[in-house]
């Protein structure tokens, strides 16, 4: 199987149309693939045109791969249509097992068996999505973040009936697209990146609830202080670096022992429809009535900035 080699594929199947699915056409697009989306309904389109426009914008900043282009961009509402020339398939579905299901099982009999299928899944295990599918050896986790266009990383997992060479294909297949594949040890629900988040998430939201902070405090706290760090080194190298040099050990016999100190709060707490209304109310206090392509346009001209910095720092070392 998988006779077709990473770096030959230029025929990509994108399934769904939402903001995940979307943002994986514009970012194929963008480096030079022939990309055709599945739409569930025909009146998807205009959503996702205006989403491709908005990344467009954005990619081109940062520079498209030859031969990109947006004529090289076409949908259809018909799945076997979508599919019949898919030379890989990137499937963005709603997070419904069902739905997930019922649509590997159409795949796995009308896609050939050599094309790999990844899933943008965020929290679903693939041995779950793969259950009715007849040819589970190709289907893998390929989770990315969001938007797509712009984020690098993809994480990505098989499920217990997938061919670990599906995994080692798509892992190089997103390779030479651009991402930067992390292939997980074991299903894990949430996989690494989301449950981080999901922790400072928590924590935020006790904060909120408890009247420790506002909203407005939270997300100041977080773009003043690790979040720009957290653009260049992950947590366990910021410690590291944070040690002097001593590194890592240095941090960890110093605040070792304040780990058990009661400053965090594991367990989410009740979304109360009190909570509820303070996290909409904070939001909309703190981004001023600006609407959502504002916004979006704020976020990815600041990622397309990180982009071209982290792009010149990489050019820098390999000289």
């Amino acid at each position: 199987m998988l006779n077709q080699a990473p770096e030959n594929v230029s025929r990509i199947a994108c399934i769904g149309a939402g903001p995940i699915g979307g943002g994986w056409a514009a970012f194929f697009l963008a480096q030079g693939y022939q990309v055709r989306s599945y739409l569930h309904v025909e009146s998807e389109y205009e959503a996702l045109m205006r989403l491709l426009d908005t990344a467009w914008s954005s990619l081109e900043q940062i520079g498209l791969a030859e031969g990109a282009s947006r004529d090289n961009f076409s949908w259809t509402t018909d799945l076997a249509e979508a599919v019949a020339e898919a030379e890989f398939i990137q499937e963005s579905v709603p997070e419904v097992l069902e739905l997930k299901q019922e649509l590997y099982r159409t795949l796995g009999d009308i896609v050939d068996a050599e094309v790999v299928i990844a899933s943008s899944t965020s929290g679903l295990s693939m041995s779950d999505i793969q259950a009715k599918c007849s040819t589970p050896e190709r289907t893998v986790v390929a989770h990315p973040f969001n938007p797509p266009y712009l984020l690098p990383l993809v994480e990505m997992i098989g499920g217990k009936k997938t061919d670990p060479c599906s995994v080692e294909w798509a892992q190089q297949f997103y390779r030479v697209a651009g991402k930067v594949p992390l292939v997980m040890q074991k299903e894990v629900p949430g996989f690494i990146a989301t449950r981080l988040q999901e922790a400072i998430w928590r924590e935020a939201l006790h904060m909120v609830a408890n009247g420790e902070a506002t909203v407005e405090q939270i997300d100041q706290a977080v773009v003043n202080g690790p979040g720009p760090r957290w653009a260049l080194m992950g947590p366990c190298e910021i410690f590291h670096v944070g040690g002097g040099e001593g590194g890592m050990a240095y941090c960890l016999d110093q605040f070792g022992p304040a780990l058990k100190l009661p400053w965090t709060r594991l367990d989410a707490p009740e979304l109360t429809p009190e909570l509820r209304q303070a996290m909409i109310d904070g939001c909309i206090e703190m981004t001023r009535g600006q609407d959502f392509a504002t916004l979006s346009k704020k976020m990815n001209d600041g990622l397309v900035e990180i982009a071209k910095m982290k792009r010149r720092q990489q050019q820098q070392q390999n000289e």
